[in-house]
């Protein structure tokens, strides 16, 4: 089962499942009965259910690791800044980090250290390459 758009936005990421034939009948007779608009809409909705009953789990999770929720993005002005501090950023992040279009290669490679990501990560290819071996 596949869904969204052929462009990607921010705001969603395409994934593919493999259902047995009667779990797929009974979402696709939920549909037909309107409780859902589309296979996609019930999905979404049991995948949002879901996260909400172990919220308390992820929520203790997500401190132990401290890791950041939600969107980072990570501009050229922040690295620029990192490089005249002498800092290296070590970017750990549930959800969806960008880094900027405009960062050069060098910059990102001189001032990103890792970078941990449960979710996505939208950089140039250029940006991904160059940081591949730091990307977990």
């Amino acid at each position: 089962m596949t869904e969204a758009p052929p462009q990607r936005s921010a705001e969603s990421e395409k994934i593919t499942i493999n259902l047995g034939p009667v779990d797929l009948g009974r979402i696709d007779l939920l549909v037909q009965e309107g409780f859902y608009s589309n296979r996609s809409d019930f999905i979404r909705t049991a995948i949002r259910n879901q996260l909400t009953s172990e919220a308390d789990a992820l929520s203790r999770s997500i401190a132990r690791h401290t890791l950041e929720l939600g969107l980072r993005d990570v501009t050229r002005r922040d690295l620029e800044a990192a490089l005249a501090a002498g800092e290296v950023l070590h970017i750990r992040i549930v959800g969806l980090a960008r880094i900027a279009p405009d960062v050069p290669v060098e910059l990102a490679r001189a001032t990103i250290g890792s970078i941990t990501i449960l979710g996505a990560l939208q950089a140039s290819p250029e940006i991904k390459a160059a940081l591949r071996d730091r990307i977990r």
